[in-house]
């Protein structure tokens, strides 16, 4: 478990053997996604010290985990399937979806960056920028 933020290149070294080996670990957007999520069960911290954050927390962390779990259900579907395109479309979503509890959890969440939210948005920002 992460106790505390790390850059993405240290949190590499933290991920199992057995993670990095599977061929899913491949895609960069699966490892930034798995980044994401820790970083959301940190911000999931801060977000349950306020009862209006307690609401929100529940839709990030669903949210979150949903763009990691969409992506790996479609691998298992097959690369370049219908239903692989369909899925990966739904965690498109989930990543928007995720942005958007971002952004209306400004309010509790430290101003850490440069648009106005968490440093965990502004690297949301900057994956969909990969896109």
């Amino acid at each position: 478990m992460m106790e505390k933020e790390l850059p993405f290149e240290e949190w590499l070294k933290t991920v199992p053997e057995h993670m990095k080996a599977d061929p899913l670990w491949k895609s960069a957007y699966y490892r930034l996604a798995m980044y994401l999520y820790d970083l959301v069960w940190l911000d999931a911290v801060t977000l349950n010290k306020d009862f209006r954050g307690r609401e929100i927390v529940h839709q990030l962390v669903r949210s979150a985990g949903g763009v990691c779990a969409n992506m790996e259900e479609a691998f298992g579907r097959g690369i370049g399937t219908a239903d692989y395109v369909r899925i990966m479309r739904i965690s498109l979503g989930e990543l928007r979806e995720t942005q958007g509890w971002y952004f209306r959890s400004r309010h509790i969440l430290p101003n850490d960056g440069w648009n106005g939210g968490s440093k965990s948005s502004n690297k949301l920002s900057l994956s969909q920028s990969q896109q």
